[in-house]
């Protein structure tokens, strides 16, 4: 392992512009772990030897991050649209209708200004169980989110506000496509950190759908889970682990306190584990996290969970509250150089609050139709992935009330995204990682170093969430990246004297909620994505196909701007699969606006009208796109399956000329346009118009993945 002493850390960090005056502002332990490099010995992700996680509560992304350069936060191209008066496309979801005076201007996200008012630092919360949750969601519209939460629930921090989340996010790398694992609150979503799974067939006592459990005192009438928890199974693999928090304050988020096994432990139950107890069932604080850091003895593995007043949920504590708390875990694992050098600090959130994300959680297919033959259910969508597991099929018998009941057979998650930042020397540089995760990637990627296997984990969210490697470089890792931590002590003192919580008042005009302008660097992804279409008017049918040549699962989400009261449909597809759907068009004239959402802003856009009876006298036009990475190049192949001839108007949206394209292609015939947009960090935004047939359109929008970093989107507003 290459270290650099103290002088030359200076003499390097005084060779870059500003940095200098930035480290003074350092505390000296994060001044110590920025002099030191990874440990690289393999180049892998073998070269780690302790992960912690500290989880955080009820934040989501845009509520935090929405402001910041180069997310996928409020100047989002894409934003899910709503129904409007009259017209589909009127708003987007970032315009929430207002909850007493539904006729009035839309409530968009609006800042919590603490600069102007401190108050709001310590801004309430809103509602956050799993009816109002899928009520917010819509199983997918996203278009109740202020009748389920409240009108509060749409506003957002800035930069200005959290100044030290903001300072790791510029350090560090951040998952803007990182969603909690369900629709609903706090125990449920750590459940599927500890276990993987909240219990979907009741074999546990589960399945676990409220905050039902707490403290390691049974429950009367509630029996305690009995599924195994991943700790255990690290344990028996020998992978030493540890909980570090207060026993007597940590805002019960330490869920492994609700199954028997630890609370036997506890109480020390005849035959119960002293190791249990020792490491999940005690106190140890972030003074012992340091002297075990210090100390070589840092286990490799360790949950942190915060205090109450540190904990960042809304109301109790603060942003800056939790930032304080967070820089004291960061002092804590690089007090010792040395084991910092071979560390990885996930920063995660349980769940979103009630807060606002305005885009939309890759689940599985909704149904429009339950049977038990799953062969007569009806799905909005479909895939090709095991969906077992994913879906309310079971009532726990203090849970049998109508309002549980009329959620049976609703998918438990994704929920909302939440802030994640990985914090590690293998993570420097400001990065964004756009490929979707949630809380079981946390496990998988304890799995990946530790090779301890956790079978609770579903088929299909093996399949859609990563396992987090693709957040870090451990071949070439950012050396130069040196970020300005400001202070945050003083910051939470304020925040902790603030005499109550604040209920913020909803500004009376819709105003559009700003972005900081700019790119940052993007981690690269595994996702080459496919949408086709096929336009039959003889039988008055459109019909997709979602196909997937990339190394993962891919959820489309699908949206008929003809018809936005209906449940959206979700496709998963598989590594190197297909999938299609089809829509009758009969009942709009043969008129079709259908609007196709995958990850990263990957868009397609089929708009289009006609009927059968013209259908043997016209073009017949459609589009094929498809990547050829080695030469950065986008190519469409131009179909012509009509007896009339056609003109192709091709348009660049954005990144490139304008100037449009034009390919005459004749009857039953093929033209190639190829693009290379390597220039634009690989991004491309395209539409196709046909001369002949005003009203059609084909729009493809997205970003071409070649196994190397990129860019943030460019052409976000």
């Amino acid at each position: 392992m290459k270290k650099m002493d103290r002088r030359q850390f200076l003499n390097h960090a005084a060779s870059q512009a500003g940095a200098a005056a930035a480290l003074s502002m350092f505390p000296p332990a994060i001044r110590q772990a920025l002099a030191v490099e990874p440990a690289r010995v393999t180049g892998t992700i073998q070269d780690v030897a302790h992960i912690v996680v500290l989880m955080q509560e009820n934040r989501s992304f845009d509520h935090y991050f929405g402001s910041l350069q180069g997310v996928r936060g409020f100047a989002d191209r894409w934003a899910i649209p709503l129904a409007g008066k009259g017209e589909a496309q009127a708003r987007s979801v970032l315009q929430q209708a207002r909850v007493k005076s539904p006729g009035a201007d839309p409530v968009l996200p609006f800042h919590l200004n603490t600069q102007q008012n401190f108050a709001l630092m310590r801004t309430e919360g809103a509602a956050h169980t799993w009816p109002d949750a899928q009520k917010a969601w819509g199983q997918g519209k996203l278009n109740q989110w202020t009748q389920a939460k409240g009108e509060h629930s749409m506003g957002y921090f800035a930069r200005a506000d959290m100044p030290f989340q903001y300072a790791l996010a510029d350090a560090f790398t951040l998952c803007d496509a990182y969603h909690c694992s369900f629709q609903g609150g706090t125990t449920p979503n750590r459940l599927f950190l500890w276990t993987g799974t909240n219990d979907p067939q009741g074999l546990g006592h589960g399945p676990a759908t409220f905050n039902d459990l707490s403290t390691f005192q049974p429950k009367p009438g509630r029996d305690s889970y009995t599924w195994t928890t991943y700790p255990e199974r690290l344990q028996a693999a020998g992978v030493s682990w540890q909980i570090y928090h207060d026993i007597a304050d940590n805002y019960d988020d330490n869920s492994l306190a609700f199954f028997k096994a630890y609370r036997d432990a506890y109480a020390q139950a005849p035959g119960a584990s002293a190791e249990l107890r020792a490491r999940a069932c005690s106190t140890r604080t972030l003074e012992q996290l340091r002297a075990d850091v210090l100390a070589n003895q840092l286990p490799q593995v360790s949950w942190i969970v915060a205090p109450e007043l540190s904990s960042e949920h809304p109301g109790e504590s603060s942003p800056a509250q939790g930032a304080d708390y967070s820089a004291r875990v960061l002092e804590a694992l690089s007090a010792n150089p040395e084991v910092w050098s071979r560390t990885v600090l996930v920063l995660n959130y349980d769940e979103n609050d009630g807060f606002f994300d305005h885009v939309p959680p890759p689940a599985a297919p909704s149904y429009l139709a339950w049977h038990a033959d799953p062969a007569q259910a009806k799905l909005a969508g479909g895939s090709t992935v095991d969906t077992l597991g994913e879906y309310h099929e079971q009532l726990v018998s203090y849970r049998s009330t109508a309002q549980d009941k009329a959620l049976l057979h609703r998918p438990y998650g994704l929920g909302p995204r939440v802030p994640m930042l990985v914090i590690s020397p293998w993570s420097r540089g400001g990065w964004v990682n756009s490929q979707v995760f949630d809380h079981t990637s946390v496990i998988r990627f304890i799995e990946q170093r530790f090779r301890v296997m956790e079978p609770n984990i579903s088929q299909w969210r093996r399949a859609v969430c990563g396992d987090l490697t693709s957040a870090l470089d451990f071949a070439h890792p950012d050396a130069t990246a040196l970020p300005t931590m400001p202070s945050t002590k003083a910051l939470a003192l304020r925040a902790k004297a603030l005499p109550q919580r604040s209920m913020p008042a909803t500004p009376g005009n819709a105003t559009t909620p700003a972005q900081e302008p700019g790119t940052r660097p993007s981690r690269a992804l595994p996702y080459e994505l496919h949408v086709n279409a096929r336009h039959e008017p003889e039988t008055q049918t459109m019909t997709l196909l979602f196909s997937n040549t990339g190394a993962v699962a891919a959820v489309f989400h699908v949206y008929d701007r003809l018809n936005l009261g209906q449940i959206p449909r979700r496709y998963t597809v598989d590594a190197h699969r297909q999938i299609d759907g089809s829509w009758a068009l009969a009942a709009q004239a043969g008129n079709y606006d259908l609007w196709v959402l995958g990850p990263n802003g990957f868009h397609r856009h089929f708009k289009g009208q006609g009927s059968a009876v013209d259908a043997a006298h016209r073009p017949l036009p459609e589009v094929e796109v498809d990547f050829e990475p080695g030469k950065g190049e986008l190519t469409a192949r131009l179909r012509n399956t009509g007896s009339v001839a056609c003109s192709f108007e091709l348009t660049a949206n954005a990144y490139f000329d304008s100037q449009p394209v034009l390919h005459e292609v004749p009857t039953y015939g093929v033209a190639l346009h190829r693009w290379n947009i390597a220039s634009s960090g690989r991004w491309y935004d395209f539409t196709l118009r046909v001369t002949q047939l005003p009203g059609f359109s084909r729009r493809f929008a997205g970003r071409m993945e070649t196994g190397a970093p990129s860019t943030t989107d460019p052409a976000q507003r």
